[in-house]
């Protein structure tokens, strides 16, 4: 019962790394499985057995989530663009006081709260320079594997790292829709070099991470708000219009009662 549970989680991961402006970071911290994953993966040698069945189990459900969702999610934001993003802005906002209670539970200092503005930041900035490397990805070749690898290794940063979307990671490299087309297809090609680069860079970044969080939980959670927060300026859509209004403003509430609703089941089962 455990592993199956642990499966659903991991494809809740799998579907928030699909969607604009959802960190699957943030989404394994509010399924309470993220502290186990950044530890599984920074000391998997010191329980080898036990931390490589939780990162299958949890892995085999992130990818179901990957595959069967992805072509759902890019028909959705086709025909109902502007109340889809809506949604996801609601299931953003269900998720802000989850991290702001693990920050505020935290002892630290009062400049410790300047993290929050510089999250907001750094996500505000990445947002500035307009994007000019998708032929690199589809160019073909050594060449576009090499920068597939690459941009693997950046994209894992925020597919550990709460608060930044995956997803908006793939946005500013322009590589989103190609990476959504990827998983609807299943073009290995292209999917396999940005995988190897992802694994590699969660390697990388793991054990700096958990770090981080064990000796500076305050100022770390407070930053993966300001990313959270500033992820929430990108993808507004501004006031929909006509008919779209109304759905959309339903929409925003379904997604806060939905996150909701989870984090209370995830709660229960604690």
């Amino acid at each position: 019962m455990k592993a199956l549970i642990l499966f659903l989680k991991g494809i809740g991961v799998g579907i928030a790394t699909l969607v604009p402006g959802v960190s699957g970071g943030t989404m394994a911290i509010i399924l309470g499985v993220y502290d186990r994953l950044i530890h599984s993966i920074s000391s998997f040698f010191k329980s080898w057995k036990e931390n490589l069945l939780f990162l299958l189990i949890l892995g085999c459900g992130g990818a179901t989530g990957l595959l069967l969702f992805s072509k759902l999610i890019s028909w959705s934001l086709d025909v109902f663009h502007d109340p889809m993003i809506y949604l996801f802005l609601g299931i953003v906002l269900g998720s802000i006081p989850v991290l702001l209670k693990k920050a505020k539970s935290q002892q630290g200092k009062s400049w410790d709260l300047l993290f929050l503005p510089l999250g907001f930041l750094i996500v505000f900035l990445m947002t500035l320079q307009p994007v000019t490397i998708v032929n690199l990805a589809t160019a073909g070749g050594i060449g576009s594997y090499i920068f597939l690898f690459f941009a693997g290794i950046i994209t894992a940063v925020a597919l550990i790292l709460p608060g930044i979307s995956t997803s908006f990671m793939l946005l500013t490299f322009g590589l989103y829709d190609l990476t959504l087309e990827a998983f609807s297809t299943l073009n290995f090609g292209y999917l396999i070099p940005l995988g190897i680069g992802t694994a590699a860079g969660v390697i990388l970044t793991t054990k700096l991470l958990e770090s981080l969080m064990q000796k500076h939980p305050r100022p770390t959670y407070l930053m993966i708000l300001g990313f959270v927060l500033g992820s929430i300026v990108e993808i507004f859509p501004g006031v929909p219009k006509g008919r779209e209004l109304p759905l959309s403003a339903i929409m925003l509430v379904l997604g806060v009662i939905l996150i909701t609703f989870i984090i209370r089941l995830e709660k229960e089962d604690a």
